[in-house]
């Protein structure tokens, strides 16, 4: 066997290793999910079922409060990505193509949340929504966090590496400002706009620790705190459990299916310069 050939045989192997322990949690959460509650913790560990418990996946389909928030947080997670792209990219498109008044200092202040921990603001947070009584209210859980550091930087770098002879062009047409930003800049950037969308989804689909804080009204909790929950609020049923997780994750892991061509192409072409 050649050298080259012996590198390829490491890789994949490699390769097939990663994605092996990358599958097998997600696989055993799902088939867990047809475990009886018993078996799910059972030792020695069984991947598969002894008896297929379908009923498990029926009751979280039933399941009003489940459902329910299911429903909010997909409401949520979608406002909040719908934002977050508008308010990021028209950040974005500012600091890489227009000059003002002290535009570094600007840009130095909206990106120094990147270097800040959010759980050191947290308190501080939480006053100021009080202060503005936005606490159990869907408001809380989106408008905080819609203008973001590190996807305004994302998308302000690709930007930054568009052609300006397109937008000078565009210019000696009679285009607008806002015109170029619609016509040209947005269409070329689907790759970035589908990154920085499904970022901002996973982000608000995924919070945990804001929900619990600001939430106490029981018809809008998300669904991350109502796993968390589960067992505390229904018993060991962590047949149920697995499956209301695997219902959740579903889709995460069907948007980063569908767009991973576009994921892929957004990294490599946003690139840091």
């Amino acid at each position: 066997m050649t050298r080259s050939r012996r590198t390829l045989v490491v890789k994949w192997v490699l390769l097939v290793l990663i994605a092996f322990s990358l599958v097998l949690p997600l696989a055993w959460m799902a088939l867990s999910g047809f475990k009886r509650d018993s078996d799910v913790l059972k030792s020695p560990f069984s991947l598969l079922p002894e008896v297929w418990q379908w009923q498990n996946y029926t009751a979280m389909f039933h399941d009003s409060p489940y459902m329910t928030a299911v429903g909010l947080t997909m409401l949520g997670a979608l406002i909040f990505t719908g934002l977050s792209l508008v308010v990021n990219s028209m950040a974005a498109y500012v600091f890489a193509r227009l000059d003002f008044g002290l535009k570094r200092y600007f840009w130095v202040f909206c990106i120094m949340p990147m270097f800040v921990p959010g759980m050191s603001i947290l308190i501080t947070s939480f006053v100021v929504v009080s202060k503005l009584h936005m606490l159990n209210t869907l408001a809380v859980l989106i408008v905080p966090g819609v203008a973001a550091a590190g996807q305004m930087f994302f998308m302000r770098q690709f930007f930054l590496a568009m052609p300006i002879a397109v937008e000078d062009a565009a210019r000696i047409d009679g285009c607008s400002r806002w015109t170029i930003f619609l016509r040209i800049f947005v269409p070329n950037s689907t790759a970035v706009f589908v990154v920085v969308g499904i970022t901002s989804y996973m982000a608000y689909w995924n919070a945990y620790v804001w929900p619990i804080l600001t939430i106490s009204n029981p018809t809008l909790q998300q669904i991350m705190p109502v796993l968390a929950n589960f067992v505390d609020d229904r018993g060991p049923q962590y047949g149920q459990l697995m499956a209301a997780s695997t219902l959740a994750a579903l889709p995460t892991i069907v948007l980063l299916l569908v767009f991973q061509r576009y994921i892929v192409a957004g990294v490599r072409l946003s690139g840091i310069k």
